[in-house]
């Protein structure tokens, strides 16, 4: 699927909204980025590295050399980018915030609200655009590994700093300081979860390709 890369899935859902209502919509979304408060159910959710909610109204969509087109509604675009499958995703948005949820899809047509969240469901999948192409700097790794490795790479730094001034006694406890602050950083970021049976036959089918490419580097090294 070019929805995944690596533990990363990208979606992107377009949804019809009223025209006489869309104003309401933009201003709910002027609220929440006044007042962040309102999304944190979501604060404790390391899983999601973006999500956006867009307004574009229907004659603001581009030409591409399609013509100019005769638009009944405008529509919510929402972008975002997570890591884990795509229920888990979309459980986790409906239990952080579910009223924030029915918000912001407040003019889309036909929303059947947030719970119970089968329908809610239903609703994302048949409104859902797939991707051509999806990029994903980090495939290998999760937001939370990406972290792990940021607060790592600042205790090395740190180590590198000390090493520098201090006596090997005196090192020595700050290397062991050091060490207990990134213990938890330390481990295998292991695979992330199956998200389809597509991308397991995938990894399978790749893996005889990649290990011939690592052995054929690895005598070009020596």
């Amino acid at each position: 699927m070019s929805n995944i890369a690596g533990k990363a899935y990208a979606m992107n859902v377009v949804t019809p909204s009223k025209p006489r209502v869309t104003w309401l919509n933009r201003l709910i979304f002027m609220v929440a980025r006044g007042v962040p408060k309102v999304l944190s159910g979501l604060l404790g959710l390391s899983l999601i590295h973006f999500a956006r909610w867009i307004i574009i109204k229907r004659d603001q969509w581009p030409d591409l050399g399609q013509g100019k087109q005769d638009l009944q509604n405008d529509y919510v675009l929402f972008c975002s980018n997570f890591n884990g499958t795509w229920d888990q995703y979309i459980d986790a948005f409906s239990d952080g915030i579910p009223n924030g949820l029915n918000l912001f899809w407040y003019s889309a047509t036909k929303y059947p609200q947030s719970i119970p969240v089968t329908s809610f469901k239903n609703y994302i999948t048949y409104n859902q655009v797939f991707n051509d192409y999806y990029y994903n700097a980090t495939p290998g790794s999760a937001q939370r590994d990406v972290k792990c490795a940021m607060r790592v790479y600042q205790a090395i730094e740190d180590l590198a700093d000390a090493h520098a001034r201090q006596t090997p006694e005196e090192f020595a406890k700050t290397y062991k300081a050091q060490l207990l602050k990134v213990q938890g950083c330390l481990g295998d970021p292991g695979l992330g979860p199956v998200a389809s049976i597509d991308t397991e036959r995938a990894d399978t089918n790749r893996a005889p390709f990649v290990h011939k490419l690592s052995t054929l580097f690895d005598s070009q090294r020596t």
